[in-house]
C-alpha cells in the first residue's frame, strides 16, 4: 500500500505537494469516493480519478548503463550538452539514480522509483560505490591512510573509505588504485585525491552496491536482473 498524494505524483500529473492541496481540496476520487484526509492508503487495485481524470500507474523500471565519458548525468541539460537519456530509450520518466561527472564513466543506475533512488543515494544506507582511478604522482601509504580514514572536505568530512589494488607508473609519474565509499557528494572522489596533492587524470565507476559493468559494452544499457534489485534492496533493509 502507497499514500494517496504519492501514487498521484509518481504518475506524472504533479508534484507530491499539489497533489495534497488537490486532495484536501476534495478534487481526488478513490473509486468513485472523495478522498480529503492526506494519510489515505491505496493499493495496486483502486481506481483514483483527479480533477475528474484517471490515473495512469507508472510501472517501476529500473536499469544500469555504462555510462561514456562526454555526458551528463541529468535528464536535460541548459548547455546543450549530451545526457544519459539519451542512450537510455524509455516511454517512462526515468531519472539517474545519483550522478557521474561529464568526464566520468561506469555504472549508473537510472528509474522510475523514487523511493529506490532515495535509499540508494542516502549516506546512512552505506551502499558502496567503487571506482578505478588514475591520479597524477605516486600515491603514498601515509597518504592513502589519510583518505581512508576521513577527511575534512569544505563543510564536511567523508565517511571511511578504502583504497586498494594500487600500482605505480615511476616513468610517467601516475598512480592506478580502486577506492570504495559508501557516499556520493559533488566531486567528492576527485576532491580526496586532491586534499592529498594528487589530480584524478582518469575516474571509472565499476560498482555500485551488487550491481557491476560484467559483460557490458561502453554505452550499453540493461534492466537489472530481479536479484541485482533484491540484493540492492537488502543492503539498505
Amino acid at each position: 500500500m502507497e499514500r494517496l498524494q504519492k501514487v498521484i505524483a509518481n504518475s506524472g500529473y504533479t508534484s507530491r505537494r499539489k497533489a495534497e492541496d488537490l486532495i484536501t481540496a476534495g478534487k481526488v476520487k478513490v473509486n468513485d469516493k472523495i478522498v480529503t484526509e492526506l494519510g489515505t492508503k491505496v493499493t495496486s487495485k483502486d481506481i483514483i480519478y483527479v480533477e475528474g481524470k484517471l490515473i495512469q500507474r507508472e510501472e517501476k523500471v529500473y536499469y544500469v548503463l555504462y555510462k561514456p565519458e562526454g555526458y551528463v548525468s541529468t535528464t536535460s541539460d541548459e548547455f546543450g550538452r549530451k545526457t544519459v537519456l539519451d542512450l537510455v530509450p524509455n516511454s517512462k520518466r526515468i531519472y539517474p539514480v545519483g550522478r557521474l561527472d561529464y568526464d566520468t564513466s561506469g555504472v549508473l543506475l537510472l528509474t522510475n522509483d523514487g523511493d529506490f533512488t532515495n535509499q540508494m543515494t542516502s549516506p546512512k544506507n552505506h551502499v558502496e560505490k567503487e571506482y578505478h582511478v588514475k591520479l597524477e604522482g605516486l600515491l603514498r601509504k601515509e597518504e592513502s591512510t589519510l583518505i581512508c580514514r576521513g577527511i575534512k572536505l569544505d563543510t564536511y568530512k567523508t565517511k571511511k573509505a578504502k583504497i586498494k589494488d594500487v600500482k605505480y607508473n615511476k616513468k610517467n609519474l601516475t598512480t592506478l588504485a580502486t577506492i570504495t565509499i559508501t557516499e556520493g557528494k559533488y566531486h567528492q572522489v576527485k576532491k580526496m585525491f586532491e586534499f592529498t596533492g594528487h589530480k584524478v587524470l582518469k575516474l571509472k565507476r565499476v560498482r555500485f552496491g551488487a550491481v557491476t559493468l560484467e559483460n557490458m559494452r561502453i554505452g550499453e544499457h540493461r534492466l537489472l536482473k530481479p536479484y541485482e534489485l533484491k540484493q540492492l534492496k537488502n543492503l539498505v533493509n
